[in-house]
């Protein structure tokens, strides 16, 4: 009598081995795509901080600094820090003077947009925040 069953244990031992490589692939892809998305969510929020840094130093420079849109310079992000990688632009436009009673006052409104990286690649992060104060 022959023995037919002679084999199976071959083909089921390459079955889980495929099986097992192909959970592992997954298993690789996934994490590399959550380290990734980690990644660009925390350059997301330092572009956020750079743009809320640039707005806050406009802000001190226009209420205590004496500059106004004509006179205020852009901020750069100290060297050596997180932020530093971001190139911060300060967009500044004013109406007034105007007068209420005996206080005069001009209202600025301030955008600021902090950008890195090449416009298209994966890398680039741009968060622009606009705020409008008095002084």
């Amino acid at each position: 009598m022959k023995n037919y069953q002679s084999g199976f244990s071959l083909v089921a031992a390459i079955f889980l081995l495929v099986v097992i490589a192909a959970l592992g692939t997954f298993a690789v892809t996934i994490s590399t795509s959550q380290q990734q998305g980690s990644a660009m969510d925390v350059l997301g929020s330092r572009a956020y901080q750079a743009a809320k840094a640039g707005i806050e130093w406009s802000i001190y420079q226009i209420t205590r600094g004496g500059a106004t849109c004509a006179t205020l310079a852009q901020p750069a992000m100290p060297a050596g820090t997180q932020l530093s990688a971001f190139a911060v632009a300060v967009v500044c436009n004013s109406t007034g003077p105007y007068t209420d009673g005996t206080a005069t006052f001009s209202v600025y409104q301030l955008t600021s947009t902090a950008t890195t990286g090449v416009v298209g690649s994966p890398g680039y992060f741009e968060r622009q925040l606009q705020v409008t104060i008095t002084n």
